[in-house]
């Protein structure tokens, strides 16, 4: 443990750190190199728990990368998720490790209507995943209906979550799309987000249509 607490620090740029604190998060280690350490650790559970631990965040996103996904128990998930308060460490645990998890449906369901809009916008993630691979039993007008109504003035993690949603309905049902298409249209939401050039603008009218398009022409 001690020992890979210091290979992180060498890890450790002043330069990654200072363009990761524009998006709020607060580590300087490059991810490919964390990736390269991680697959040399392998899989290792006892000491993902102890990372985890730590208060560091390059640590945490090493133990997501080594841990066993489906080991923890739903409440272990629920009480991580919860102190997983920089973006990127919070997306890791929701891409890497909650979705792998058998908790993964239950999870979902409790954090969607959470009031704290960091942990609802990993229910709205694990929603998102659900309308583009398990859509059986989701209420797509119900959750239309409340990215309508709440979207707009939702924090920016719990709307970027939402827009992801209205987006992936909008791409994967077609007989959604106008109205997805329509609601992203009066909301207005993310219109204006800079967009670097050759990547899809996150505004859903236009991603819904390059994303049509291209399965279209694929």
């Amino acid at each position: 443990m001690t020992q890979v607490m210091a290979e992180l620090a060498e890890l450790e740029d002043p330069k990654t750190r200072k363009v990761n604190e524009k998006h709020g998060d607060d580590h300087g280690v490059n991810l490919g190199k964390l990736r390269a350490l991680a697959k040399r650790l392998k899989t290792q559970q006892d000491l993902a728990l102890r990372l985890w631990e730590t208060d560091d965040s390059a640590a945490k996103l090493l133990a997501i990368l080594i841990c066993r996904p489906k080991a923890f128990e739903r409440d272990e998930l629920d009480v991580m998720l919860r102190e997983a308060r920089t973006p990127k460490v919070h997306d890791w645990l929701v891409n890497y490790v909650v979705k792998k998890s058998p908790h993964a449906e239950e999870l979902r369901l409790a954090w969607f209507a959470d009031p704290d809009p960091v942990v609802a916008s990993a229910g709205w993630a694990l929603t998102t995943e659900r309308v583009a691979k398990r859509p059986e039993g989701l209420d797509l007008d119900g959750l239309l209906d409340i990215i309508e109504a709440e979207m707009k003035d939702s924090p920016d993690r719990l709307q970027w979550a939402m827009n992801h949603c209205l987006a992936q309905i909008g791409i994967e049902h077609a007989e959604h799309r106008a109205r997805a298409i329509g609601i992203g249209e009066r909301l207005e939401v993310l219109k204006d987000y800079p967009t670097p050039p050759g990547c899809t603008s996150p505004f859903a009218p236009v991603w819904i249509s390059e994303m049509v398009r291209r399965q279209h022409n694929g």
